[in-house]
């Protein structure tokens, strides 16, 4: 059971990574660079760029909160590489320290750049079952990331957490405090969401994507439950996982939970229909195909993850 969650979680990542950019996509710039969304609150957001086209494990969104006292960053990068340029950004806009370094679930292009922080001395925060995850995943992880990097995964190694969120974490940056939430299994079994008191800003890494297909490693219905969750808070604005920063947070939940419900029913249909997961690939939420940048891989990735598990209903 260990090997199979190993074995789809890499596939989950490999999902999220294999991705051509089209005409909706951000374009990658030559220099890293981070946007100013908010009072104190800095995203960098990450290319969509084809295994085969260089990974250069910068994928995702990457964010950190200045408050008076020091700085929180949130997700590292895929690479050591990657934290390094995250932490000369933080550095060309503040001296204060990093306090805190979040990382918001365990999949790759979110941890390996713990590394980069390493000097700093902060509070590697996580999921209560990060650490656990990290070692177990740490071998097949090593093994991807120098596939798939290169000589820029030298360095790259696993910085486990020092802090666990159980449940809630509170934490204070001066003049601002950063509430953390620890969620059930939803995309992973690891996943945490932060809200910044001073802006309502909400942090809800990959428990959302924006315009980008979501993708599940762990429990569809858990996700769901997470999204709706979000759904009841007071927020400004909410920084996905993977795509832009939305002002209209309640509408990029609902386009997820849209295409997250009509996935799970088509599935359950083709399941009590007696149809095969091969032939469910190509059915399953094909009404949300044309909404969504990668749907096909990442769709059929999801069908592959989900079917097993929703057999046993």
């Amino acid at each position: 059971m260990r090997n199979l969650m190993i074995i789809m979680s890499m596939l989950v990542f490999v999902g999220c990574a294999h991705s051509q950019p089209d005409a909706t996509s951000p374009i990658k710039q030559a220099d890293f660079t981070v946007e100013k969304v908010g009072d104190g609150i800095y995203v960098h957001h990450g290319a969509h760029l084809d295994i085969d086209a260089g990974y250069q494990g910068d994928i995702c969104n990457l964010s950190f909160v200045v408050g008076s006292r020091g700085v929180a960053v949130i997700d590292t990068g895929g690479s050591l590489k990657v934290g390094q340029q995250l932490r000369e950004a933080i550095r060309k806009i503040t001296p204060l320290p990093v306090l805190y370094v979040i990382n918001t679930h365990v999949h790759p292009d979110h941890i390996y750049g713990n590394a980069a922080f390493l000097a700093d001395k902060p509070q590697f925060i996580g999921h209560e079952k990060l650490a656990n995850a990290m070692a177990t995943r740490e071998e097949q992880y090593a093994k991807l990331n120098l596939r798939l990097l290169g000589d820029e995964a030298k360095g790259s190694v696993l910085v486990k957490p020092t802090m666990a969120v159980k449940t809630t974490l509170e934490i204070d940056l001066g003049d601002r405090k950063l509430q953390l939430t620890a969620h059930p299994v939803a995309h992973t079994n690891t996943d945490v969401s932060l809200a910044d008191s001073k802006t309502n800003t909400l942090f809800a890494g990959d428990l959302l994507f924006i315009e980008r297909t979501p993708v599940i490693e762990s429990d569809i219905k858990g996700l769901i439950a997470a999204l709706e969750q979000f759904k009841t808070g007071q927020f400004t604005q909410v920084v996905p996982g993977h795509g832009p920063v939305a002002k209209d947070w309640q509408a990029a939940i609902d386009n997820a939970l849209r295409y997250l419900n009509t996935l799970l029913a088509d599935i359950r249909t083709s399941i009590k229909k007696g149809e095969s997961m091969e032939a469910t690939m190509n059915t399953a939420a094909a009404s949300e195909k044309e909404k969504w940048v990668l749907f096909d891989i990442a769709n059929r990735r999801n069908v592959n993850i989900l079917y097993p598990a929703l057999e046993w209903e």
